[in-house]
């Protein structure tokens, strides 16, 4: 298991919303949905768009470009474009500190 990472607080992140952090180096698309935190990789494997910068609806997220869309718990590809999963990262909460696996 790698090491857990602070990325965020919190009260940096709404329920329903989503921030991009840096893990070790990877980008990561952090997601609040209902006061439970899920990671998974920014890069949305069409063409790359940022999936921080998605619509979130549930555990869904839907890319800002071609509207590809992945689960937010497991990183799964919902509907095309997209045709691979992006990776999915550990998250714990302890008290108000965020910290997700490093890859």
């Amino acid at each position: 298991m790698g090491d857990m990472v602070k990325v965020a607080e919190a009260t940096d992140l709404p329920a329903g919303k989503a921030m991009l952090v840096d893990v070790g180096g990877q980008q990561v698309a952090l997601f609040n949905v209902d006061g439970q935190y899920h990671a998974i990789g920014n890069s949305c494997t069409h063409v790359g768009g940022s999936l921080s910068e998605g619509s979130l609806e549930g555990t869904t997220v839907t890319c800002p470009l071609h509207r590809a869309s992945f689960d937010v718990t497991s990183g799964q590809v919902l509907s095309p474009p997209a045709a691979a999963a992006v990776p999915c990262y550990k998250v714990e909460v302890d008290g108000n500190d965020i910290r997700i696996e490093a890859p």
